[in-house]
């Protein structure tokens, strides 16, 4: 078993009065649990607020700090969770944190209301940021520089990363400890957290919509399930909507209404996912996974796998293998 060495980046997160401590707690465990199996430094976590002492949260108890903006602007990683009010502007001593700590090359993070912050600090003019869906169109209206994209999980910028709601936070946090200990130790951290390195779609399948007897919604179901057990057919719109006796145009809008994305969008992040267990548990070569889940060479293959999991499949593969020790 590997030990640590020594302190490794600094990550601070501001908590506030009346937050929920799940985001907290998603932070506390991906970047401030020690984790001495991994062979190179862990994160250094730090819990501020704007004013040291008590924090109230929601349900009665309050946490302690002694750490305010002075701490929570001199790390390498500043967290914003939330805010306490997404139509109120940031205070002005946290506008001045975040934009100091930008300007000194820091890397700037939010999860799901947290956005607002960062908009407020001037941090996402002129970049695509995300928020939770119940918040887009407030941060467009209030933010107008801001590019909001409502349906991804998160958005990396670089230097600044943002994500949608809550639980995307964990989403955004794993994909850091990819970004900076490769996919490897983003995989094993996964693992113990008993969640998927990668989670398919954006938070547009999370948007409420009204629930109908629509008949056309089990045909679309019907459709959508023959497709996952015949990837490795050449599947198009015009097939789907044959399937569900539809013509192509009805069954696009169907499908958008459904799941907030197209046919072929769904079906490549079927494909790439149905080729994750192949990778995992066989040897299969590249091609042979490729064809398996329906791409139509390993170049697509390979194209559509990347810049969905922001690695290789043979990287992947390695990932798994390496991390497959003692959890």
């Amino acid at each position: 078993m590997y030990q640590v060495r020594g302190r490794g980046p600094r990550v601070t997160v501001l908590a506030f009065d009346g937050m929920s401590v799940f985001e907290l707690g998603i932070v506390s465990e991906v970047f401030g649990l020690p984790r001495p199996e991994f062979d190179s430094p862990w994160y250094d976590l730090t819990i501020c607020a704007e004013s040291p002492g008590p924090v109230r949260v929601i349900g009665g108890a309050a946490l302690h700090t002694e750490h305010g903006l002075e701490t929570f602007a001199a790390a390498d990683t500043l967290i914003v969770s939330g805010v306490p009010d997404v139509r109120a502007d940031p205070s002005p001593a946290l506008v001045t944190a975040l934009r100091a700590a930008h300007a000194r090359g820091a890397r700037i993070m939010s999860i799901c209301s947290g956005a607002f912050a960062l908009a407020g600090a001037g941090l996402l003019d002129g970049r695509r940021a995300t928020t939770h869906w119940r918040y887009a169109d407030l941060l467009r209206t209030r933010y107008p520089r801001v590019e909001v994209d409502a349906d991804v999980l998160y958005l990396d910028d670089g230097d600044v990363l943002t994500s949608a709601g809550s639980a995307a936070g964990l989403d955004l946090c794993l994909h850091v400890i990819r970004r900076d200990h490769g996919p490897a130790i983003a995989n094993a951290v996964a693992r113990r957290l008993v969640v998927q390195p990668h989670r398919d779609g954006g938070q547009a399948q999370f948007i409420e919509a009204p629930v109908t007897d629509d008949p056309a919604d089990d045909r679309l179901a019907r459709s959508m399930e023959w497709a996952l057990g015949n990837l490795a057919e050449p599947i198009t719109v015009e097939v789907l909507a044959r399937r569900a006796h539809m013509s192509a145009r009805t069954y696009l809008r169907h499908f958008a209404r459904a799941t907030g994305t197209t046919p072929i969008r769904w079906l490549i992040g079927q494909r790439v996912h149905a080729s994750l267990a192949l990778l995992e548990t066989t040897g299969s070569p590249i091609e042979e996974v490729a064809a398996t889940v329906g791409f139509d060479s390993p170049v697509t293959f390979r194209h559509h796998f990347a810049r969905t999991m922001r690695t290789s499949p043979s990287a992947y593969r390695k990932a798994f293998t390496v991390s497959d020790g003692p959890s």
